[in-house]
């Protein structure tokens, strides 16, 4: 049983408001097999750097934890070390925060051993600088929200022993990251596209998946239901080779670390030709759930890349409601007929299969506006950016040096080779590459 606990300094825009963190972190906690007892909200112009809420706040939480039996509170925000400390000594019960309840989700969703490392290592980042004066809490270790850790190896008592085993699992993660680069280089050198799904958790991206490729991919309700990256072949009308990508759904306010942890699974979009930013259509807040996923698509550097946005859950929408924001006149309403929809916008249902046939010619008429061309490059030693674009997003198909300059020939899409030609300066009296 747990206790969520939100505060709120202040709304920065496109974010969901304290209310609604609240809600989220209860749907959280339910993710983790918590069965949440009560909530409590707190507005404050700043953070109590000893507790975060206040020692006021702190003894309203422990009283109204106490009668409500609760064995765990659980704080929307990140604690520091000071604050978790004083917390546990004040409250007397176990405190995690989003972070650590986040991770607790992950570990339980990981199946794969590349899953496994990768959130091993996140919760070991999590870990390390919170060793000094957790004897209390790590003794409490072994079970439950927030303990699903590395604790039975007993690393979070050595610095030592949990920086030699970051530095572990770094490689053998570096080592997945190489592989999964030559997986994506013998996609590209046999002229497989790759379509990427991503979204907010829980907006049914790998519903859609299974729609969309005839698979049976788990799928839950719950937060974070997918955790490991599944590629399946998706037929298009074009008979193009195409495969599709489900990945983990993001989520507002993403650890760094954790974002850090998972690069070589994230990485997987960088070599998409499209995304299809999946937004749950019925979601009261799908606004600020897709603010999240542009913030997270703009820190991995893959914002510019070519996009659709597919509507999706429109089953669960009202009939009148579904057109209107598909842009379909009602009966006898006139006011809908200058709605028309974004000509990036797809409305579809994976439940029910309304729009799949859409989407998938959608998706083809996409992928042909962009084809994959080959190309020569003829780069300076100043190019070395251009160079290492061509190598991420291309398909490097061979190098020859010449009067210090290199001549690459590549396969791009078509956009990244248009882009390319502004960015590189050709000799004098030479003409640009192409």
């Amino acid at each position: 049983m747990g206790w969520a606990s939100s505060r709120r300094t202040g709304l920065a825009r496109g974010f969901l408001d304290a209310e609604e963190t609240l809600q989220e972190l209860h749907e959280l906690a339910t993710s983790a097999g918590a069965r949440v007892v009560g909530s409590t909200l707190q507005r404050a112009p700043e953070p109590d750097p000893a507790t975060l809420v206040g020692r006021g706040k702190v003894q309203e939480i422990r009283a109204s934890a106490r009668a409500a039996g609760a064995e765990l509170i659980i704080f929307d925000h990140d604690l520091t070390p000071t604050q978790l400390r004083n917390l546990e000594q004040a409250l007397d019960l176990k405190v995690i925060d989003r972070t650590q309840l986040i991770l607790d989700i992950f570990a339980r969703r990981a199946r794969t051993r590349e899953g496994q490392l990768q959130v091993e290592l996140a919760q070991l980042n999590y870990l390390l600088p919170r060793l000094a004066g957790r004897g209390t809490l790590l003794s409490r270790l072994g079970g439950g929200i927030g303990t699903r850790g590395p604790g039975e190896q007993q690393l979070e008592s050595d610095r030592r022993r949990i920086r030699a085993r970051i530095r572990r699992l770094t490689e053998a993660i570096e080592r997945v990251r190489s592989q999964r680069a030559l997986h994506r280089a013998h996609r590209r050198a046999r002229h497989f596209q790759t379509v990427a799904l991503v979204g907010y958790t829980n907006a049914g991206k790998s519903t859609l998946f299974n729609a969309l490729t005839r698979s049976r991919v788990p799928t839950s309700s719950r937060l974070f239901a997918t955790l490991d990256p599944t590629v399946r072949a998706l037929r298009l009308h074009s008979r193009q080779p195409v495969l599709l990508s489900d990945t983990v759904g993001f989520i507002r306010k993403l650890p760094a670390h954790l974002v850090a942890s998972f690069r070589a699974t994230l990485e997987e979009l960088e070599g998409s030709s499209l995304l299809l930013h999946v937004t749950d259509a019925s979601h009261p807040q799908h606004e600020q759930q897709d603010a999240a996923v542009e913030e997270l698509l703009e820190k991995l550097g893959i914002a510019s890349t070519p996009r659709l946005h597919v509507w999706n859950k429109i089953d669960l929408l009202q009939a009148r409601e579904a057109k209107r924001r598909a842009g379909i006149p009602s009966e006898g309403s006139a006011e809908n007929d200058s709605l028309q929809p974004s000509p990036g916008d797809v409305w579809v249902s994976a439940q029910s299969g309304d729009g799949l046939q859409t989407l998938l010619r959608r998706i083809d008429e996409a992928l042909n506006e962009d084809p994959l061309v080959e190309a020569n490059f003829e780069l300076s030693p100043s190019d070395s950016g251009q160079l290492a674009l061509l190598h991420r997003f291309g398909t490097v198909l061979s190098t020859v040096f010449e009067d210090n300059r290199l001549m690459v020939r590549a396969r791009v899409n078509a956009s990244l080779l248009e882009r390319l030609q502004a960015m590189i300066q050709p000799p004098p009296n030479v003409p640009a590459a192409g």
